[in-house]
């Protein structure tokens, strides 16, 4: 009997497991203990991570902080091996840039290219569905859901409230843990405002980002969802009453939560493009730290901890909420600015 020492130890006891019924319950022992000192062998190795959709920058910057050990910002316990390139046509930031992010994990990090998903399935141990179009995110994750295999989805969820909707239900039905999110939520300067005592209790906050439109999708799913997120990073969930004023050179959206907070959130379209968030709290008002080029590592710490069998640092329903927030926010302006129910 052969046992084989591809994958990871999920995938080896899986092995095991089917050679155990066929060889005999005589060797129960030999084999638990193999399988015990299998698990103990893959629990070093680095996760073999698969890219779905390679018209992103993410998907450049998340490789080089995995599989660079010279990195300043190198996260350890995952590397990118293989990808699937993806791409949507009708939207020129995505079509335009696959290519040259296709040439660099090629080129520059030696990451396989292959044609479908399921070859991605063979070859990896979990998912970052970093595809920039949410439009291709249920039928990209569908196959992937279905296999059992751990994914991070990068923002956004989706490109409507009807298919982040769908995903969470097929993650519920296949038993397979997701989460996604902005790396916003978890950027230091913006943690540490709520973490640290000495800012005191948050009463109030004020998030801002960029908030570029995209046709797509809902308004701001395409890019204010990293404001949105800094917001409920500091607020939580519990938003009840959305309303949002928008022109074509930006919006404030206030949103009323159930315990009588209210907060906003400013999507910039002209000027400057700062991120952060200022809060305001029984001690004083505070300004979150500056972005820095070491945005993603925070997220990436989490992503690789959830995919290796750890919690989802994110419930399903504050996931979700985001994404109702951002969908009464469209609602609202729609409707000249009236309040929307969440």
């Amino acid at each position: 009997m052969s046992i084989s020492k591809s994958g990871t130890g999920i995938r080896a006891t899986r092995i095991i497991t089917t050679q155990l019924f066929a060889a005999g319950l005589g060797l129960a022992i030999l084999l638990a203990l193999l399988s015990a000192t299998l698990f103990a062998e893959q629990a070093g190795k680095d996760l073999k991570i698969g890219l779905i959709g390679l018209d992103t920058s993410h998907c450049t910057a998340y490789t080089k902080m995995l599989n660079d050990p010279e990195n300043p910002n190198h996260v350890k316990g995952a590397r990118i091996t293989a990808a699937y390139p993806g791409g949507s046509p009708d939207i020129p930031s995505s079509i335009n840039r696959l290519p040259q992010y296709r040439k660099e994990l090629e080129e520059n990090w030696g990451v396989a290219i292959v044609d479908t998903i399921p070859e991605l399935l063979e070859q990896t141990d979990a998912i970052i569905l970093t595809s920039v179009d949410g439009r291709k995110h249920l039928e990209q994750v569908r196959p992937v859901f279905a296999a059992g295999v751990r994914v991070f989805i990068d923002k956004p969820l989706a490109a409507d409230l009807d298919e982040v909707k769908k995903i969470i239900a097929l993650s519920r039905e296949t038993g397979t843990p997701f989460f996604s999110a902005s790396s916003l939520r978890f950027f230091p300067g913006i943690t540490k405002l709520k973490n640290q005592e000495e800012y005191g209790r948050i009463i109030a906050v004020d998030a801002y980002s960029p908030a570029a439109l995209e046709p797509h999708h809902t308004d701001l799913y395409w890019y204010g969802i990293h404001g949105v997120e800094t917001l409920y990073a500091l607020m939580g969930p519990g938003c009840k009453q959305v309303s949002r004023i928008f022109n074509e050179d930006g919006e404030v959206v206030t949103g009323l939560w159930e315990d009588g907070r209210i907060s906003t959130f400013r999507g910039i379209r002209k000027g400057t493009h700062p991120y952060g968030a200022r809060i305001v709290t029984d001690k004083g008002i505070y300004i979150s730290d500056p972005i820095n080029s070491s945005l993603y590592r925070s997220l990436l710490v989490e992503v690789v901890e959830f995919l290796k069998g750890g919690e989802s640092p994110l419930s399903i329903d504050e996931m979700e909420e985001v994404f109702r927030f951002m969908t009464a926010a469209q609602e609202s302006s729609d409707q000249g600015g009236t309040p929307v129910k969440m």
